[in-house]
């Protein structure tokens, strides 16, 4: 059975920065696109591509940089998620955001392989462990990140691409999990305090210890 991993990322910026220290024999680092839509078109296609070449890959890691929720994962931290959550994927009504589980028309979680999971755990004894929340507009107000810390009391960080990854390797059946280093707060949008360059290092960093994550 194959060893390999692919980790696809949003932009190109993040691939090379996971293929610094990526192990090339192990992991093959593609970036796919912004958003959910263009993470699951990419995802499903690579799949696709390597299962009709007859070398599927074994397990499907969406990583890139994120924004972390103040007091629960701190810039510069690396987060793995426990789930990643299509956060706006339901319908606002007077009474509050309706997820689309509630609406009868699917789910918006999708649960990190719990194998795939422990593996990076112990390959990354610092990171924070909680849910990942893919949002189509990133966070820019204090009022909507509180919105969303007190919805998701689990969430650690947001992107934008991990549900739409973890859709496509489900359909694959294909394990799946994500990886986010911190770049800035959650909260009102400031260029200035983000940190990109260190979350891209801290990238390659997490990519050079994550080695044999099947042995846990």
């Amino acid at each position: 059975m194959t060893t390999r991993i692919l980790v696809v990322t949003a932009v190109a910026a993040e691939a090379e920065a996971v293929r610094a220290g990526a192990d090339p024999a192990q992991m093959t680092v593609e970036p796919v696109g912004v958003g959910s839509a263009a993470a699951a078109a990419g995802t499903a296609r690579l799949l696709a591509l390597a299962a009709a070449a007859g070398t599927p890959y074994r397990a499907v890691l969406s990583a890139g940089i994120g924004g972390g929720f103040p007091g629960r994962a701190e810039t510069g931290a690396t987060v793995l998620g426990t789930r990643s959550i299509a956060a706006d994927l339901g319908a606002e009504t007077a009474a509050g955001f309706v997820p689309v589980e509630r609406l009868g028309f699917g789910t918006s979680v999708v649960a990190a392989d719990p194998r795939l999971l422990r593996g990076l755990t112990a390959a990354l004894p610092g990171c924070v462990l909680g849910d990942i929340l893919t949002l189509s507009t990133v966070t820019g107000t204090a009022g909507t990140a509180r919105e969303l810390a007190d919805r998701y009391p689990a969430a650690a960080a947001e992107a934008m691409e991990g549900y739409g990854v973890a859709v496509a390797a489900a359909a694959a059946g294909c394990p799946f999990a994500e990886l986010r280093t911190i770049s800035n707060p959650v909260g009102p949008r400031d260029r200035d305090a983000w940190r990109i360059a260190p979350a891209l290092a801290a990238l390659t960093t997490a990519a050079a210890l994550i080695h044999d994550v099947w042995a846990v």
